[in-house]
């Protein structure tokens, strides 16, 4: 039987992970715009410079949010369950990313919205 090293599922990891950051940033900077653009002029009326470094903020709190996808990925490829997991890993993808739009769009609401629930 084959031994995995830890470098090998962390290398497996990244290989899985990092590309799909492209696509949720994309989305996640798509519900921004819809907002802002939805909002107009209200919302460029609201752009200063506090807000640009809150969005900036809030969008490396983003990223290390999806970092987190690491710890389960990692410990489902060095469990038992490791064949399942590869193939339905894009599972957890899918859940995080609902819920990174989820915050986005509140946030979004908040920053720019007019007419905050």
């Amino acid at each position: 039987m084959e031994t995995v090293q830890w470098r090998d599922y962390l290398g497996n990891a990244i290989r899985y992970w990092e590309p799909r950051r492209i696509l949720y940033n994309l989305i996640l900077a798509a519900i921004v715009v819809i907002h802002f653009v939805k909002d107009l002029p209200f919302s460029k009326a609201l752009l200063q410079f506090n807000s640009v470094l809150l969005l900036f903020l809030l969008a490396v709190l983003a990223n290390v949010a999806y970092c987190a996808a690491y710890l389960p990925d990692v410990f489902a490829q060095m469990s038992s369950v490791r064949n399942s997991w590869l193939r339905y890993r894009w599972v957890l993808f899918v859940v995080g990313l609902a819920f990174a739009a989820i915050l986005a769009h509140f946030w979004s609401l908040a920053m720019f919205g007019r007419n905050v629930p």
